[in-house]
């Protein structure tokens, strides 16, 4: 997953080959952005927070995350798109 923190909204901008990109308009600092994501995520799949975890990349702009209980086809229907 490839985050754009301090964007002018919250949205998902949709898959770059295998990577979800994301926007939120959280800054990186304190984790803002971290929990910005993970509370767009559990809004955009439908899941609870409990569900969802940054595994790689807490400083970073690149983020490994696991949901527990969706599927990749899953996810990309509940997001509404498509890979590239």
């Amino acid at each position: 997953m490839k985050v754009v923190p301090r964007s002018s909204r919250d949205a998902v901008l949709g898959w770059k080959g295998d990577i979800l990109r994301v926007a939120v308009t959280a800054a990186p600092e304190r984790g803002r952005a971290n929990a910005a994501v993970l509370a767009l995520l559990c809004e955009a799949i439908g899941v609870p927070r409990s569900q969802v975890t940054i595994v790689l990349g807490h400083a970073s702009s690149r983020k490994l995350v696991q949901i527990e209980g969706v599927e990749e086809a899953a996810l990309r229907h509940l997001l509404g798109t498509q890979k590239d």
